[in-house]
């Protein structure tokens, strides 16, 4: 019995593609990829302590220090519980912080009355009232911006373009 040429192709096909798989099987890793001893631990060790060859650049006291690590060290410095604790709860999300970055209060500039001397009542008897001053704010309730809205007074910028 004979076999088509398109199934006898793809019968080759696939017997081709098997050998390849099997031939790439063949490969060791260590050929592939020499490790040279190294683990993944050692490879973290390294690069975190600054030990990655024993002749880097920055080392020349062999202490196994680079130039960046030794910057850090210098710059940093100890900090106390409570110090640490508030430094953390500034940068805290808390519901309180979350609206008023959002939904920021917008401006209710208060105003100054003054009023005059005068006198009270009405028909009958009549006091007078010394003059005094009182402030009050410009809404009566207050107004807050919608996210990312401007909430500072920021006055157009007149470019000496004036109606004739």
């Amino acid at each position: 019995m004979r076999i088509p040429h398109a199934q006898a192709a793809s019968i080759s096909g696939l017997a081709l593609t098997a050998a390849m798989a099997l031939l790439g099987c063949a490969t060791s890793q260590e050929e592939l990829l020499p490790t040279h001893g190294t683990t993944m631990a050692g490879i973290w060790q390294n690069t975190t302590t600054g030990r990655a060859s024993p002749a880097s650049d920055g080392d020349s006291d062999g202490d196994h220090t680079t130039n960046l690590q030794r910057a850090r060290s210098a710059l940093r410095r100890p900090l106390g519980a409570q110090k640490l604790t508030a430094e953390r709860s500034a940068y805290t999300r808390t519901a309180t912080n979350e609206i008023h970055s959002q939904f920021s209060r917008l401006p209710n500039p208060d105003l100054t009355l003054y009023i005059f001397p005068h006198l009270s009542g009405g028909s009958g008897e009549q006091v007078p009232v010394p003059g005094y001053t009182t402030i009050f704010p410009l809404y009566g309730r207050p107004h807050y911006g919608q996210p990312g809205e401007r909430t500072a007074y920021q006055p157009i910028a007149d470019h000496g373009s004036s109606p004739q």
